[in-house]
Order: structure tokens, then sequence, then C-alpha cells
């Protein structure tokens, strides 16, 4: 058997692929060894057993550390006194013996110990935090995978149904935050058979952008995210999380006596970053959109097979770079904002980088639903005539140098007079606008939505299953290791190097400890795990059914498949390809539910605008109509009355949209009503709740020595109004009465 260690501590003596002088590394040295025995004294003051091993590269020292059983009593007793004085909920009344020990499961041993260590000396923990200037040599703190529940976890993931694997087990092994994540991944992937077998029968025997479709699958998403509310408080309350933030740990940048309208002046102040940022990558994503979706199929010149590959080309090269400095300054402004818990300070950056993956994420489908499809003839003459107009200008520029055109293009034309240089431009574009309308693809959204729908979830599979396993054996065959797996267990050929003090020699003991550090330093070498990235996949998948399926109703059915492949590919990233997540208590999913909240009510926008716009104009057409084909129908009434047709279509649109809001709102106070009443009033939850809660009272006052009225009550039979009450004559009166008769 391997030892028991609860927590590993990255320590980096040697800054990684750093070069220095000999005093220098003297300095680093003195600095390492002062920090170094720092916090081993640390751990050991506090009770903890602390030791050093080397890890995987030089410089870099592994601590492990165990909890004996007297301090994580302790421990068990601080957390469940702090939970009782703010109110969490309790599963039962709790007792003395409850306040000592009790059933802990492996996530909240875990997170009692990790908390312990890296939380500031102010909330009771040891202030060991990677990153603080005092502690500049330790990289991070994280827990060590439990592989033969990780072995048993995919193999039930991968050959069972969903439901076999119980979510309990999950949440003992990772936490609350984990085991909530993978909760609603399986409420949300039952609950999309509804509209996956919905928009299967209306892709098959419906006609194209249906209302009734439309209006049932905002009813189902309105349906789906007040249901998961309320499902996330019984689960809370069966978890004893609900109001978790309460007893959360402070966070160790928070600055003490902020105030509040300071805080919230400081986020105020972000909104003109973000609106900026989207404002740039709204603008570069047009662009794109109309560089790829014109540009490239009026250009008929020299490599003109290649030039359809330069939106994409442009879109990997600019948008990821834009991207990644957003993220970092939505870090910064975070962090500037002074949150006191890291829950409000990962809410506040989760919604800040959503906002702009959003963006990304749906402006495309946006732009080919609002503009290409019912404007794309206008826009195509539009930029035939910019493309002429700068076309000639550029030609004519050319040719005051006689420029010889025809070495390069073979288009026949030397420069000269303006009749060539028409030519050469002719020649260049498509400047016919019968071809140009033909070069319209009028499939172009259901194209996109299946890139989406399938396409891109592949991609996203790849990235999160295949990749890493690529990266890690790319690294270790370029360190000369062989390849690695998540288990730490290596194939092919491997160089080893023994240190003097190693345990050597064939016996188990000294075996075991060598696979066992092995295992650690493999683990060390894993990204740490972040939830963030898988709620953002499924809400961003959500939004993609909520507000476009109307247009590829099999878009439903796509996310249902992905999704279950999802749930197996989460499964098994969390147990190889990343570290174990650290246990962290929480209460619900955050901004996430927020945000799907909103992209609900964007929906009831957009499927109303989508099905005023598309429907097709009579009951015998089946195929793709617009309003605007039934109300431009030739290329002379085009032009004739194209501008005040188009305002009048977008005003229609806009006002059948604000309808669509005003409906949306109705419709989500009626299902918040009666699932409320359906569910969370009588629920079994609710009432044990009540009823701990009740009885904690109860036993309050019992404690205070009060009574209850009429128990051990005594009549005082002595001062001034004494025979007033001593004397009754209400039953002589009643005999009287009783004799008379």
């Amino acid at each position: 058997m391997p030892p028991h260690v609860d927590a590993v501590i990255v320590f980096r003596a040697i800054q990684k692929g750093a070069s220095f002088s000999k005093e220098q590394v003297r300095q680093n040295a003195v600095k390492a060894e002062k920090q170094y025995s720092k916090l081993i004294n640390t751990l050991t003051r506090a009770g903890l057993k602390a030791v050093g091993r080397r890890g995987e590269s030089q410089g870099q020292l592994l601590v492990m550390v165990t909890c004996p059983q007297k301090v994580l009593s302790n421990l068990i007793h601080c957390e469940r006194h702090s939970d009782f004085l703010y109110g969490l909920p309790m599963s039962k009344l709790p007792s003395a013996n409850d306040f000592e020990s009790g059933p802990l499961s492996p996530a909240d041993r875990i997170r009692l110990i990790h908390g312990f260590i890296s939380s500031t000396p102010e909330d009771g923990g040891l202030g060991i935090i990677p990153g603080r200037k005092e502690w500049g040599l330790v990289e991070s703190v994280m827990a060590l995978h439990d592989h033969d529940f990780n072995d048993h976890w995919i193999h039930l993931w991968t050959r069972h149904r969903i439901a076999s694997v119980e979510l309990e087990k999950i949440r003992d092994q990772f936490g609350d935050s984990v085991a909530l994540y993978f909760f609603f991944l399986t409420a949300y992937t039952r609950a999309l058979i509804f509209p996956a077998a919905l928009g299967a029968i209306y892709y098959l025997f419906g006609r194209p952008y249906s209302a009734l479709y439309s209006t049932l699958l905002l009813l189902w998403s309105i349906a789906f995210v007040e249901w998961w509310r309320l499902q996330e408080r019984i689960l809370s309350i069966r978890w004893c999380t609900r109001g978790s933030w309460r007893v959360e740990k402070r966070r160790a940048d928070y600055l003490p006596s902020f105030p509040w309208w300071k805080q919230e002046m400081r986020m105020m102040a972000g909104l003109p970053v973000i609106l900026l940022f989207a404002t740039i990558l709204a603008a570069i994503l047009t662009g794109i959109f109309v560089l790829e979706a014109f540009v490239t199929e009026l250009y008929k010149g020299p490599g003109h097979r290649y030039v359809s590959f330069a939106p994409t080309i442009l879109f990997s090269l600019v948008v990821p770079r834009l991207l990644a400095i957003y993220q970092k300054y939505a870090t910064n402004f975070t962090d500037w904002e002074n949150h006191e818990h890291q829950s409000k300070h990962s809410w506040s950056l989760s919604l800040k980088v959503f906002t702009l993956s959003a963006v990304n994420a749906y402006l495309g489908l946006a732009l080919s639903a609002f503009v290409y499809v019912p404007f794309g003839e206008s826009v195509m003459h539009f930029v035939q005539s910019h493309l002429f107009t700068d076309g000639r200008r550029a030609l004519a520029f050319l040719d005051r140098f006689n420029i010889n055109f025809n070495a390069t293009s073979h288009l026949g034309a030397r420069g000269g007079d303006g009749k060539k240089i028409s030519a050469v431009g002719l020649s260049l574009w498509e400047w016919d606008r019968k071809n140009a309308r033909r070069k319209l693809n009028s499939s172009r959204l259901q194209e996109q939505m299946f890139a989406f729908s399938v396409t891109n979830q592949v991609v996203d599979t790849f990235t999160a299953i295949g990749l890493p396993y690529i990266l890690r054996a790319v690294e270790s065959f370029r360190n000369g290791k062989g390849f690695r797996n998540g288990n730490g267990k290596v194939h092919g050929k491997k160089k080893r190097v023994a240190f003097d003090d190693e345990p050597v020699g064939h016996d188990v003991h000294g075996r075991e400890e060598r696979e066992f550090l092995e295992r650690v330093r493999s683990e060390v070498a894993l990204p740490e795990y972040d939830v963030f990235t898988d709620y953002s996949e499924m809400v961003t998948q959500f939004g993609y059914v909520a507000l476009w399926s109307t247009i590829w109703p099999l878009a439903p059915a796509m996310a249902l498949f992905n999704n279950y492949i999802e749930a197996r590919s989460d499964a098994f990233k969390i147990a190889v390809h990343t570290r174990r997540p650290t246990p962290i208590r929480t209460d619900s999913i955050g901004p996430w539910l927020e945000s799907l909240s909103f992209l609900t009510w964007l929906s009831a926008l957009t499927n109303s605008a989508l099905v005023y716009l598309f429907r097709p104009p009579n009951q015998q057409e089946h195929e793709l109509g617009t309003m605007v084909d039934a109300n431009v129908t030739d290329e002379s009434q085009h032009h004739r009355y194209g501008l005040a047709a188009t305002r009048e279509l977008l005003m229609s649109a806009l006002l059948i949209a604000m309808l669509a809001s005003h409906g949306y709102l109705v419709m989500r106070a009626a299902v918040r009503h009666i699932l409320n009443r359906a569910i969370w009033t009588g629920s079994r939850e609710k009432k044990e709740a009540e009823r701990v809660e009740r009885e904690m009272k109860d036993k309050y006052l019992s404690s205070l020595g009060q009574c209850a009225p009429g128990e051990n009550g005594v009549l005082e039979t002595t001062g001034e109004w004494a025979t007033f009450w001593a004397t009754d004559e209400g039953m002589d009166d009643i005999k009287k009465m009783l004799k008379d008769a």
C-alpha cells in the first residue's frame, strides 16, 4: 500500500528554463532554503506531517502532506460549528458527537485540509497561498487522484447508461462543484429528449420555420431553466450547502474595510472595456463575414480557389489573440473589483468572459439570418459597386507605371486606356448581377447550424480527449522519457536516474515507493481542472438549441447525441488529463443560471423574428421563402422599393420581437408559479429543512429554562384582588338554571 497523502505542495526552488549567473544561483538557493524551511516548519507546527521529494525537473520539490486524525477532528469541529452558527441546512439536529467526528467523504477530507493549508490566518488557516509574496516559490497545492475510483468510474460511464452512475459517489470523490456540474449535464441531457423528438418530427413532416415549433421550443427553454432553478435549491438542501457562501473563506487578495459603493463603481468601470472589446470583436467578425460570404464569391482572378481559405486563416490568427488579450484585461479588472469570496470573484469573471464568447459563437448566425439571407442581394450589389470603384482606381494607378498585368493574370491587358482597365477589372471580379445573385447560398443558415452542431462538437471532443495525449507524448519523447499516460505509466524506452537517497533494492516497499512517486510526478505535470470550460460549452450549446434550432430542427437531436459523448469525455478528462479537482462547496451553478435565463429571453426575440422573416408565404409553399421574397419579386422592384421595403421589414420584425419579449415575461411567470407549486411547495427537502430548523429553535429555547404557556404554572393566592379571583359564580348560575328547569 502506498503512503496516504492528503495534499501535495509543488515547490519550485529554481525557475524552470532560466539561466542565471553563479551569484544569482547562490542567492536563489539561499532564498529557496529559507522559504522551504519556513514551509516545513509552518506545516509541522500546525500538527501536519510533511516530507519533501524530488520532482520531475531540476529544482522542483514535492512536499507530501498528511493530516493526523486529531488535527482533522479539530477541523471538522470548527467547520460544523461554523455551519451551525451561520444557518446552513442540517440533515438532522446536531449533537455533541457530530461536532467532534462523524462520517467524512474523501472530498470533504481534501477540502478541509486544502482549505486549512491555503486559507488566510484570519480565517484560521496557515496562509500558504501560491503566488503571494511570502510564498513566491510555492506553485500550487493539489490533491492526488484515487485511481481505483477513476477506473471504476470510467468503466461505468463507458459501458452503462448515464443513470447507472450515482452522483453521490462523484460528490464524495470530487466535491459539490463537480457533482453539481454532472447533475446539471445529466438533467440537461434528459431534458433534450423532448426538443430532439419534436425537432425530428417537424424536420420530417412539418413546415419550415413553424410558429408552433418555435413556441413549443420557447416553452421548453423556460420550463427547463425554471425547473433547474428549483432543482438546485433542492440539491443544496439535500447536500447541506444552501448559503455556503456565508461560511466561505476570504480571498487572500481581499482588502478589508472596502466600501460597497467603491466595489460597485469599479464593476461599472469595467462595462466600457467589455463594450469596447465586444465592438472590436463584432467589427472583426463582420469583416470576416463580408469577406467570406461576398468578396470571395465575387473574386475570380488568380488563385481564386485558395482565396476562400482567407477568412478561416484570418479568423484563426486574429480572434483567438483578441480573446486572449480580453481574458487578461477581464482577469485584471475582476481582481481590481476586490471581491471578498472566490465564488463572487468567479461569478464576475465568468460573466465577463462568456459575454465575448457568446458574441463569437452567435454573431455569425445572426449576420447570416438577419443580413445575408433576407438582404444578401443588396449587400452583394453594394460590395460589387465598391469593388468596381476601388478596383478601377487601383488599376489606373498601376497603369501609370505601365505595369503589365498579362504576365501574372493572363488577362491580356497591358494598361492604357479606360476600356482595357475595365476589361481587367471585369476579369478579376464578377460584375454581372445575375451571376452574382446565383452565387448566394440559400442553404447557408442550415449549413452553419450543421457545422456548429456537429463539426464543432467533434473538434471540441478531440481537443478535450485526443489532443492532450498527443501533446503529452510529444513532450515526453522530447525529454527522452517515453510516452506516459494519465496514471503515470510509461510506454517505450525511458532512461531512469537514481538519486543517492532514493530507496534502492528489489524489496516490495522500495518498489511501491518508486511507483508511487512516479505517479505523483505525472499528476503534478497535468493541468488544473476548470469547470468554467465545461459549463461554457453546455450553455453555448443551449443557446444554439434555444435561439437557432428553428433554422435546423435536428439541432436538438445532435446536441442530445453530443451530450451522451460529452458526459463520458468529461469524466475521462477529469480522471486522466487533469489534476484532481479541488472540492468546493457550492449551492448553485452561479452565473450560468443567469446566462441561461438571458439566452431564453433572447430566444423569444430571435425565434419570433426568424419565423416572421422566413416562414413560407402560403400553405402550399414548402421550400425556403422569406417575407423579402414576398415583398420584392424582381430586380427592378428591388431597386425601386428596396430601401422602403427593408425599412418596413425591419420595423415589423422589431415590433414582433418586442411583443414576443413581453409574451416571454408572462409565460415565464406562469411556468415559474406552476413549477414552484408542483416541485418546491410540499417537497420532502423543504419539509425536512423546516422541521430541523424548528427543532433547533425549540432546543435553544429549552436551554434558556423557559417553559411553555400553561406548564408548571402556580396560581397567585395573595394580593389586593385575591378575593376577586377566588370567587366563581358561573357554576352556581348554571346549577340554578338547572334547578329552575
